[in-house]
């Protein structure tokens, strides 16, 4: 169950009147950058669409929508704390015969980075906790454990790139003890482009292990995004695709992921 509440997300252009951001760049140069930076000052409310396919022997569909609002906070002149929660609504077909459709929430998955406001060494650095909420609605969508454990970030910007790494692991303290123990290390390498026109484009992997089934799971997802306004509101929508280079039996062979950013500048 953690691989599904471990991951993040993209987003998809509407067809409603938009004034994409291209002309306007110079009054915000940095918006764009600061979406590509997880631990950035700036507050952002993610609606994360995942489809995956091929799932067990029913070849079953499963959708999961993150809501992932981030929230950075001024502890002083030198440091911010920034509270990044993964809350997911799931609808998941029956991956083999005998087992019923699910649908509702799954587990939460908080994380607090504090971060120096200034970069070391031309390295944006982050760390903290990360804490497993046992939010789940129903036992299919979840571990029922609470869980906890470290989490790190590492990124630096040049120019149009940014690259780095975010990693976490979590440990199950408490829970229904008939349930597995959590036992999992999440590793999410990534590098993203931005054009003139706030066009962004992002490689990475959403890598999980977990300890106790000895098994990977590796997605590779890319994306596109593409910041842009309505009216005096700032927005990024983002649409791209993932293939497992690795899974476990019966798990998902490739995925689609689409959504929208709503952006909240000091």
């Amino acid at each position: 169950m953690m691989k599904r509440t471990l991951r993040f997300a993209a987003g998809m252009l509407t067809s409603v009147s938009l004034n994409v951001i291209g002309q306007e760049a110079a009054a915000e140069p940095d918006l764009a950058q600061q979406l590509a930076n997880p631990v950035a000052s700036l507050i952002s409310v993610p609606f994360q669409a995942n489809f995956d396919f091929g799932i067990g022997v029913n070849d079953a569909t499963r959708f999961t929508l993150n809501i992932q609002p981030v929230i950075p906070l001024s502890l002083n002149e030198e440091w911010n704390l920034i509270v990044r929660t993964i809350v997911p609504v799931i609808d998941a077909e029956a991956p083999a015969p005998g087992l019923g459709d699910a649908a509702g929430l799954g587990d939460t998955v908080q994380s607090f980075f504090f971060s120096p406001k200034k970069p070391v060494g031309g390295w944006i650095l982050a760390a903290g906790p990360v804490a497993l909420w046992p939010t789940a609605t129903d036992s299919q969508l979840g571990g029922e454990k609470w869980g906890a454990g470290p989490t790190v970030l590492a990124l630096k910007q040049h120019g149009p790139w940014t690259y780095g790494m975010l990693a976490n692991h979590l440990w199950s303290y408490a829970g229904d003890e008939a349930r597995g123990e959590v036992n999992a290390t999440f590793l999410q390498p990534f590098v993203s482009y931005i054009t003139a026109t706030k066009t962004t484009f992002t490689l990475n992997s959403e890598s999980t292990y977990d300890w106790v089934g000895d098994q990977w799971s590796v997605p590779l997802n890319f994306v596109i995004a593409q910041l842009f306004k309505i009216g005096n509101q700032p927005m990024q929508a983002f649409v791209g695709g993932r293939y497992y280079l690795e899974g476990p039996n019966g798990g998902p062979e490739w995925g689609i992921r689409f959504g929208l950013v709503m952006l909240f500048p000091k």
